[in-house]
């Protein structure tokens, strides 16, 4: 599975700007009230996101979406 596009990891960077630019400061606020999408805490501190779970999160939060 490498190179999968569902399994790739993403840097908060890359969040950010996949969520049109978002500053850092918000997003680490969602994180805070638990309302970001799931992170990976790598061992050196960084933060990770799984590109299936950013898709989700999104999915989850288009409006007219089927509950």
């Amino acid at each position: 599975m490498a190179g999968d596009k569902r399994t790739e990891l993403l840097t908060v960077r890359q969040v950010l700007d996949e969520l049109g630019g978002i500053s850092r400061r918000t997003f680490y606020r969602w994180r805070e009230l638990r309302l970001a999408p799931a992170c990976i805490r790598l061992p050196n501190g960084e933060l990770r996101v799984r590109r299936d779970v950013l898709n989700g999160w999104l999915e989850e939060r288009a409006e007219g979406a089927a509950t």
